[in-house]
């Protein structure tokens, strides 16, 4: 005896049988699957997005709890700096359950005629970076562009994590990183370079061992975080400090010759509401070194600067950025023909012993022995722009260039970042030992 399939073709009883029981056990598995997975959803705890704290900055589109995914755009006001920062806490994650964030760039605007959303390139580093305590960070598996979104898979083995552009450094770390060098190094003191526009403490390292006279020390100057977002250029000048505080002989020979100041963050109000920073109303900090400065932390730095050029002992100007998205590690530097030219012969000798070190950092952090230049063609405002001030206005000697640290890279981790950092010290040793 025979049956007859439902497309006419017939099979033996007992073979008809044996299909329709694989096929039924095989949905049976599909069905018990997915029904697992259902369970599993109703009793994971709702996914839910914080940004109560100092540096947080998203705007949330949706929350997906079936799918478990959270689409968000960078926070921030557009009138307080591009709006390409995103930092965030998210709860209600089931341990070893995957969580997709799906991000697309800020649709803000400032109220500048014709202003435009800012690109969203800005904000979609390759990788997401994340914490599950907010101290230890962590780069997530690569991104995946799907159309205008950037999506990003994690999985996590705990039930908070926080999530973020790149590594986050707020005011409240910078000053423990400040007390934390101090404690470190009996040559170093923890200071305040000055309180913000909103009455923020400004933290500021100040080093100097021995007995030199100050008139017969190099004078040291570096600074990040002229706009708000470029977060790896506070971890490049927490590698500075580490180095400057540490144990080496070479570190003992730059504080015993010379007076050095780290300010790891220099627009404390954005970098703690959250706001991007760069473009701020009337103007960032990097656009502020002028006659009349607008910003508090431009002020103090630019008075500390003039006394060591007045002292005739302005040797090294060091200001720390991250670049654009698709740019590697380089120096920028003023055009020729607008500084002494008894400074162009040492500035090229530092970036040479810069890019020796900085570039065979492993893993690799990718470096550009290829300087650009921040002149009358950059922008409006070049002369006001902190290196192009100081070394238009510096003793013929000093040397004052901005390092641009690559951000969208998979090695661009918090060691990374202080690896630079700390190769950047031993070359600014260097130099100064040349002198």
């Amino acid at each position: 005896m025979v049956g007859t399939s439902k497309i006419g073709c017939a099979f033996p009883k007992v073979a008809t049988g044996f299909i329709v029981g694989k096929i039924m056990g095989h949905l049976s598995l599909v069905t018990l699957a997915a029904m697992v997975m259902v369970a599993t959803v109703a009793r994971a705890e709702p996914l839910t997005v914080h940004s109560d704290f100092e540096g947080a900055s998203v705007k949330v589109v949706s929350i997906d709890q079936t799918a478990r995914e959270i689409a968000f755009t960078p926070g921030g006001d557009a009138a307080r700096g591009w709006p390409c920062w995103w930092y965030f806490r998210i709860d209600g994650v089931a341990p070893g359950e995957p969580v997709t964030l799906r991000l697309r760039g800020s649709t803000a605007v400032t109220d500048k005629p014709n202003a435009k959303p800012l690109a969203a390139v800005w904000a979609m580093p390759s990788e997401a970076t994340w914490s599950a305590d907010g101290v230890t960070w962590l780069r997530s598996s690569p991104g995946m562009k799907v159309e205008d979104a950037m999506v990003y898979e994690l999985r996590p083995s705990t039930s908070s994590i926080f999530v973020a552009w790149g590594p986050p450094c707020t005011p409240r770390t910078a000053t423990e990183w400040v007390r934390e060098w101090a404690a470190r190094s009996p040559h170093a003191k923890a200071a305040e370079l000055c309180r913000s526009r909103e009455g923020r403490a400004v933290p500021m390292l100040h080093v100097m061992e021995g007995d030199r006279p100050r008139e017969k020390r190099l004078g040291v100057w570096v600074q990040a975080r002229q706009h708000a977002w470029e977060s790896g250029s506070s971890w490049v000048a927490r590698g500075f400090g580490d180095w400057l505080t540490g144990d080496s002989a070479e570190a003992a020979w730059l504080r015993q010759h010379a007076e050095i100041y780290l300010v790891p963050i220099m627009d404390v109000d954005n970098t703690a509401t959250g706001n991007g920073g760069k473009d701020t109303q009337p103007h960032d900090h990097n656009r502020d070194w002028s006659d009349s400065p607008h910003w508090n932390e431009t002020v103090a730095a630019m008075g500390k600067v003039k006394e060591l050029i007045q002292q005739g002992r302005m040797d090294l100007f060091l200001d720390l950025h991250n670049p654009a998205p698709g740019d590697p590690t380089f120096f920028y530097i003023l055009d020729q023909d607008s500084q002494p030219s008894s400074a162009l012969i040492l500035r090229d000798r530092f970036i040479e012993l810069a890019y020796g070190r900085i570039s065979k950092i492993k893993p690799l952090i990718p470096m550009s022995n290829r300087p650009k230049v921040t002149g009358p063609n950059y922008h409006p405002l070049w002369k006001n722009i902190s290196a192009n001030w100081v070394a238009m206005n510096g003793n013929p000697a000093t040397v004052s260039v901005c390092l641009e640290t690559i951000w969208n890279y998979k090695n661009c981790t918090t060691d990374g970042y202080r690896a630079v950092g700390m190769n950047l010290a031993a070359a600014s040793q260097d130099f100064l030992r040349l002198r």
